[in-house]
């Protein structure tokens, strides 16, 4: 393509030097953007986020054992009632461009009667009265106990707290990424290497300090994992718990104390394979370091539903563990496909779960043994389903992941652990 050059210009006036015009005007139009800029942040985007901590009283509604747990139906359909209730009064009011999101943190029996403890954000202006945001927010919720079918007696108390409260409130229930941590509005879950803090409870269990099985922290204390691999190493003070997104270099490091083995566990058929690992000592939650939720065990795993796969096993059949923690997206098989002739042929037993892909193109593979598969339910709160226990070679066609169902174990890690 011809290059156009501009003709040179003979004479040029004393008085307007064109590079020094041009060096005026481009001084000019920068700094008019600048202000411009400027303007735009602090008017539109110069906000600044607030937590607000209450308690509810649910005065119609029983409380019963189920509530315990997130894991159950009746707690997540309470809370997801409470948090719809709360969120439709906002927005319906004068808060609604500063009400960003709520969350029940916990439900707790007081008597024979139901409390909630909720977590509420907002965005507003830094100039914002904060005592006069308080009292907005107090008008609002006052006007909840006449909405919906549940009678709900909101406390007088509200109490302004700190990012770092609310990421404490969280970080002590179980499931929460760091969307739900901040109460974000959106959720991100992209590319394969896992960032920090994005699946907090991933354990690399080593041996002689060196990565040999993935788990999953249930509590402060234990970890769920594979029994296939103890079965050569068995010895709890030959075995590391390290927790991060780097084996190389770990956020945390502890000591084993016990290794329970399902006693039933079959390296022939593979049936029973799930293992509690216990640790030397409590961790202590933060937002880079906490527990995965427990499913109930009458949690329904739905065939074609997204499931997430995590962990530092090799990227190919036969190749090397990886220092940086990996991440796959499956979706769930229903053990009918995955049983069929052109798949596992009848090996997937009733304990055991089903994931990957059609094409094979994302599994786990050699290294990932013991860690989890997680879903999110409805409420952004994440549920260890299935322990990486075996299949054939790695990301193969109709040859998908096979995981012990940890539905079906649910009893046992009671049993085992306590929780």
């Amino acid at each position: 393509i011809p290059v156009l050059r501009p003709r040179p210009v003979l004479w040029q006036s004393r008085f307007y030097n064109p590079f020094v015009v041009a060096l005026v005007v481009i001084t000019t139009v920068g700094i008019l953007a600048m202000i411009v800029g400027l303007l735009i942040h602090f008017l539109a985007f110069d906000k600044k986020t607030y937590f607000y901590h209450s308690s509810f009283q649910i005065l119609n509604v029983e409380y019963t054992e189920a509530l315990n747990s997130p894991a159950t139906q009746e707690h997540r359909g309470l809370s997801e009632r409470i948090e719809s209730m709360i969120t439709n009064a906002f927005r319906e009011s004068n808060l609604r461009s500063e009400f960003i999101r709520t969350h029940v943190v916990k439900l707790r029996k007081e008597g024979s009667g139901v409390i909630a403890d909720v977590v509420m954000k907002f965005r507003s202006r830094k100039r914002s009265n904060r005592g006069l945001m308080k009292n907005r927010i107090q008008s609002v919720l006052q006007r909840l106990s006449n909405s919906g079918n549940l009678e709900i007696s909101p406390s007088n108390e509200i109490t302004s707290i700190t990012n770092q409260d609310t990421e404490n409130f969280l970080t002590q229930e179980c499931g929460a990424r760091p969307d739900l941590i901040t109460l974000s509005e959106e959720r991100v879950i992209g590319g394969i290497q896992a960032e920090t803090g994005d699946w907090p409870w991933q354990v690399s269990l080593q041996l002689d300090y060196v990565h040999h099985c993935g788990g999953v922290l249930i509590s402060n204390s234990w970890v769920l994992t594979a029994a296939h691999c103890f079965r050569s190493y068995s010895q709890p003070q030959q075995w590391t718990a390290t927790f991060g997104v780097s084996t190389i270099r770990p956020m945390l490091r502890l000591k084993i104390r016990a290794i329970l083995a399902h006693t039933n566990y079959s390296p022939i058929t593979r049936d029973n394979d799930i293992a509690v690992v216990q640790l030397d000592r409590p961790v202590t939650f933060s937002r880079n370091i906490h527990r995965v939720c427990l499913p109930a065990a009458t949690q329904s795993i739905i065939p074609g539903s997204v499931a997430y796969v995590t962990g530092w096993g090799s990227l190919t059949y036969g190749g090397n563990t990886v220092a940086a923690l990996q991440q796959g997206q499956v979706r769930i098989i229903s053990s009918d496909e995955c049983n069929e002739p052109a798949g596992y042929s009848g090996s997937v037993l009733p304990g055991m779960l089903c994931a990957g892909l059609p094409s094979g193109a994302v599994d786990a593979c050699q290294g990932d043994s013991g860690g989890p598969l997680v879903q999110e339910d409805s409420r952004r709160l994440w549920f260890v389903v299935g322990i990486v226990s075996w299949g054939y070679q790695c990301g193969l066609p109709n040859k998908p992941g096979v995981y012990t169902r940890v539905t079906a174990y649910r009893d046992w890690i009671r049993q085992q652990t306590g929780i």
